[in-house]
């Protein structure tokens, strides 16, 4: 075990959450959305951002499997060791989740993926509404789950950064130069 993340892990991390965080808010705002060009184009760049997400997870893991990671910060007690690693290995399984369950519903609804223009994923599965409109509630139930566990994410490293000062936020953050 090393003490901190390197380059690779930690430009991926950002790029993920900034990818969440803009997928996120595309499914709300196309759900909202009235039928229309403005909606289509909202879910395209919602599935084409999920599958951003869903690509840098798998790179990220890859990363992840080759480098490893950091051994817990000598600060935490043991409680918080617990919580740390669930909420971390819960949120890899929905970096991955949530956007197979997004292609597997569009899939099952008969939509295309076009990524951002480029080109389309090929379905997963034919077409099957029933089925489609219970992966695409679960797609929403796993994307809220996500954007919860990801706020507590983004609450405990805010945390650890300005209150307990503790160095943990430090280790994921790009090196300083001064």
């Amino acid at each position: 075990m090393h003490e901190g993340y390197g380059p690779a892990a930690k430009w991926l991390h950002w790029l993920t959450a900034l990818a969440i965080l803009t997928t996120i808010p595309l499914g709300i705002a196309m759900v909202n959305a009235a039928p229309g060009p403005t909606q289509n184009t909202l879910y395209d760049l919602h599935r084409s951002f999920g599958v951003t997400v869903l690509t840098l997870a798998a790179v990220r893991l890859s990363v992840r499997l080759v480098r490893g990671a950091p051994a817990p910060h000598p600060s935490l007690g043991r409680l918080l060791q617990i919580l740390s690693l669930t909420v971390h290995r819960a949120l890899y399984v929905l970096i991955f989740l949530v956007p197979l369950l997004g292609w597997a519903g569009t899939s099952a609804f008969g939509a295309q993926i076009t990524v951002f223009g480029l080109f389309v994923l090929p379905p997963i599965l034919p077409k099957d509404e029933a089925l489609s409109e219970t992966l695409l509630g679960l797609h929403k139930l796993a994307a809220f789950t996500l954007a919860a566990l990801a706020t507590l994410h983004i609450g405990a490293g805010l945390w650890h950064g300005f209150v307990r000062r503790d160095g943990v936020l430090e280790r994921m953050l790009p090196a300083r130069r001064y």
